[in-house]
């Protein structure tokens, strides 16, 4: 973990290393002053020479000054290279995001993906600031303090070596038993976050089945298991308190009398044992500073722990060392091709597969839900791999191919596709961001959005709001089906994608497609038999399997599956 992390420090290592050279100083200055305290009581205040007093005292005085500025500056350049060290994990995270299949984003949810970026990166980002700073300066003043008690009274001295390993232990027990708590609270902190995430997205259809009880509920019980976790450990972790009090009061008491006994015997003097307080105060101080940093460390270990898996998670789906990089024409062949979500599963999604689809062919697909249609069709892009089997574009087998050329080539329109914040052009541009505003015009007849968009006051250059709020179901999915023309592919998948289109706007874009896109192969995927009846040919899935293949009215005399759900349909005006 920590090696994985440490490589996200990079610019800011000198800031890193200046925070504890800036501490180190400050600190041997800080502990300085006690012991001259101590001398100026002794040999200034007790026999009252006023110039030693004045001199002593502006020594003092610049000691204070520059031990301020050096405290400060390690302030200021820790919390520079913490903020930036935070500011790399963050892109280093979002950019090895971007290379995550499917199945990677599967693995570990989205929800727990912004947690990771958000909640964990700013934990890491406080716990990389002590380590270079605080962590730095409590050891360090525990050290100074204990080698200047000695200095002052070596007998004295001995009171820390009996009481600090009684308050390391008790410290360590209460650590121990905080700890099992944080990696829980994290976890819970996933759940919170995915109610809140699709709470929002899914206000509207929560208002408009006034769910808004059930959801505050749902998010109460998250929040208060994160509650409940947190109360609990911070309980134990407040033990600290007492045992420093404890610990201070006894050694303070124990100082006062071995002290008073030397004063007495002549061994010491005010001084010094004034010095020994302050440096009861400093040794207790920094051991308490100790036992805070181990449980912050505890919390960010964690969340160290779970960034680190994100950055070293290997994509599934990688590029060839040698990828071509040209696709020829729209020709798809699967051949035995099976494929399940996970090792661990038990049952195929897609069983024995083989399937031959020409170039410019336009395929329907149909089935009952779960049948994989969707599936099937995101083994060509390689948005999953499959189990065993091939999947061959123009001749060639996709995993050969550089991804960025396959999925230009493979344009996939889905059901639930997303606009982003932006324009609406600035939207069709995913597509092709080097698209004139000709072809982005060219591209919205085709897909029949250009009527509704001229329509809207700023034309395309009309802002869309986050998720597309703004604009129908309908009219999202034309827009989603231009962006995907842009890419002027040689494989065209609508996934459902026309399902809030009216049937009349459907046909029409099919028509279109026809017309201005004859070499591209389509694949249409649809709950409804209008919408792939003019298909070349259809492909009737049913759990995981092709059940047939054919012409609508072949599968109307043959199949019985897709003609009851053609009948079903009829009778029902779909």
């Amino acid at each position: 973990m920590i090696k994985t992390l440490s490589k996200s420090i990079r610019q800011y290592k000198k800031l890193s290393l200046l925070s504890p050279l800036f501490v180190i100083g400050e600190v041997i200055i800080e502990m300085l002053i006690p012991y001259l305290v101590g001398v100026l009581i002794d040999k200034g205040i007790m026999k009252g020479d006023m110039p030693y007093i004045q001199k002593a005292g502006l020594i003092l005085l610049v000691l204070t000054i520059v031990s301020l500025v050096l405290g400060a500056s390690a302030s200021y350049v820790s919390a520079h290279a913490a903020a930036g060290f935070a500011a790399n994990l963050r892109k280093d995270m979002f950019n090895h995001i971007q290379d995550y299949s499917f199945e990677n984003i599967d693995k570990f949810s989205s929800a727990s993906l912004v947690t990771r970026l958000t909640t964990d990166v700013n934990n890491v980002q406080m716990a990389y600031q002590i380590i270079i700073r605080i962590a730095v300066r409590a050891p360090m003043m525990l050290i100074v303090s204990v080698v200047m008690s000695v200095i002052i009274s070596p007998r004295l001295s001995l009171i820390f070596l009996v009481i600090a390993p009684i308050f390391v232990v008790i410290l360590g027990l209460i650590i121990r038993a905080a700890y099992p708590y944080f990696p829980k609270i994290f976890k819970g902190y996933d759940r919170m976050n995915q109610v809140v995430r699709e709470n929002v997205r899914g206000i509207r259809e929560v208002k408009t089945y006034v769910q808004e009880k059930p959801q505050i509920a749902q998010f109460e019980k998250s929040s208060g298991f994160i509650y409940k976790l947190f109360a609990t450990s911070q309980k134990i972790i407040s033990l600290n308190a007492l045992v420093v009090a404890a610990v201070l009061n006894i050694a303070t008491l124990a100082i006062c009398w071995f002290g008073a006994k030397e004063i007495v015997g002549g061994t010491l003097q005010t001084g010094q044992l004034v010095s020994m307080f302050s440096y009861s105060n400093s040794v207790l101080f920094s051991l308490n500073i100790l036992a805070m940093i181990a449980t912050q460390l505890i919390i960010s270990g964690a969340s160290g722990r779970r960034i680190a898996n994100v950055i070293t998670e290997e994509p599934s789906i990688e590029n060839p060392r040698k990828p071509l990089k040209r696709l020829t024409n729209g020709e798809i062949i699967f051949d035995h091709v099976n494929f399940k979500y996970d090792e661990s599963d038990k049952t195929l999604a897609l069983k024995d597969i083989n399937l031959h689809i020409r170039p410019g062919e336009t395929i329907g697909i149909i089935g009952e839900t779960g049948s994989s249609k969707s599936t099937l069709v995101s083994m060509i892009p390689r948005l999953y791999d499959i189990s065993s089997g091939a999947v061959r574009v123009a001749g060639h087998n996709v995993k050969s191919y550089d991804l960025k050329t396959l999925r230009d080539n493979v344009a996939m329109v889905l059901q639930k596709n997303v606009l982003f914040s932006g324009t609406i052009k600035e939207n069709l541009k995913w597509g092709n961001e080097n698209a004139t505003d000709e072809e982005i015009v060219a591209a919205a007849k085709v897909a029949h959005a250009d009527g509704f968009v001229r329509e809207m006051p700023d034309g395309y250059d009309t802002m869309v709001e986050q998720g597309g709020n703004n604009v129908s179901g309908g009219q999202k999915q034309r827009l989603t089906i231009a962006r995907a023309l842009l890419k002027k592919p040689k494989i065209l998948i609508l996934d459902d994608s026309t399902s809030a289109v009216d049937t009349n706007t459907e046909r029409e874009i099919r028509q279109s497609l026809a017309k201005d896109m004859p070499e591209t192969t389509k694949i249409i995927i649809s709950q409804r038999i209008v919408s792939i009846k003019d298909a070349d040919r259809i492909i009737v899935m049913n759990h995981g399997q092709i059940q047939d293949i054919g012409t609508h009215d072949e599968l109307i005399k043959r199949n019985e599956l897709y003609s009851s759900i053609a009948k079903f349909q009829e009778e029902n005006g779909k």
